[in-house]
């Protein structure tokens, strides 16, 4: 094929749902968003949206809304931000331009219906060459705390890259491989930023954020510290950089329907030298804010090499 004809097949996009179900309903009601397409016109509201961004707390989205926007001279930084999703307390959604930001909640539960109704969105709303990039924090095995991961692979507590989900009784395994070439870009992002140490790497995904990440420190525990490191150096192996709580479910969900994803975490410890975090606010903060000043600093670049093509 002529590259320039799969380039061009490659553009224009669309969000896939793999659900025939859906062509029967007359309104399709997301709720947990407190939106539907018979209350609300999608196409308008969010047909422009080229980046999605995602994070557990709706705090940090506001506040890195806020960020974006100023960032992007899209509008008075100073301003407010309506919370699209004001008639639910389930999640936090806002817009500026092109950028979508999402609060997903804490875990693989929380994150997947989150998206399943955002995946809707964008399929109802007509949009196109979508790119969804969640940020957040993590726990990292042998980085200096502030470390950034761009995930390559998301594997589950036994290494392997596969999201296991029960569905009527019966286990569907699904891929977790997310975009290694918008990886690469977001690393290449961060080395000409020259601000933080970012990594490509592995990220264990897991049920839970005591036992199941072999924490010594939850209201639980049956095994010992040797236990504890032996399967840590394990992951280490496995070239595992860190570990989290939504990235499995978010990497086979978004490559499902067909959208360019990426997960860029921040180690806030690193777990083969404690569990607790003991580095004060302000130290955390600045390491909260790094996974959004490298998907900031990407998106600015992406929309300047867009205009200059125009």
């Amino acid at each position: 094929m002529d590259p320039k004809e799969d380039k061009k097949s490659a553009s224009n996009s669309p969000v896939c749902v793999h659900n025939p179900h859906l062509d029967a309903l007359t309104d399709d009601i997301l709720y947990h968003f407190s939106l539907g397409t018979g209350t609300h016109n999608l196409p308008a509201m969010f047909g422009d949206v080229k980046f999605v961004c995602v994070g557990g707390s709706p705090w940090r989205m506001k506040s890195f809304t806020e960020y974006i926007a100023a960032e992007l001279a899209l509008k008075d930084p100073r301003s407010e931000y309506p919370n699209i999703c004001a008639g639910t307390d389930r999640y936090a959604m806002y817009k500026v331009g092109p950028v979508l930001s999402v609060s997903h909640g804490m875990g693989i539960p929380s994150i997947a219906i989150m998206l399943h109704e955002l995946i809707k969105l964008l399929h109802h709303a007509h949009c196109t060459d979508v790119t969804i990039i969640r940020i957040g924090t993590s726990g990292g095995i042998g980085l200096e705390p502030g470390t950034v991961v761009v995930t390559k692979q998301s594997v589950d507590a036994t290494f392997q890259p596969k999201f296991e989900q029960m569905i009527l009784g019966q286990t569907v395994v699904r891929n977790t491989d997310l975009d290694l070439s918008l990886a690469e870009e977001l690393l290449q992002c961060s080395k000409e930023m020259n601000q933080f140490e970012t990594v490509i790497g592995n990220t264990m995904c897991t049920l839970d954020f005591y036992e199941g990440q072999a924490r010594l420190d939850g209201a639980f525990c049956s095994y010992t510290e040797k236990d504890k490191r032996d399967y840590l150096m394990k992951a280490r192996e496995a070239q595992v950089c860190n570990i989290e709580m939504e990235s499995s479910v978010f990497a086979a969900m978004c490559k499902l329907s067909g959208l360019r994803a990426a997960v860029v975490c921040v180690t806030l410890l690193d777990r083969l030298k404690g569990d607790q975090l003991r580095s004060s606010p302000d130290v955390l903060h600045n390491y909260q804010k790094r996974p959004q000043m490298l998907v900031v600093d990407y998106i600015k670049k992406q929309l300047k090499a867009k205009a200059e093509r125009r």
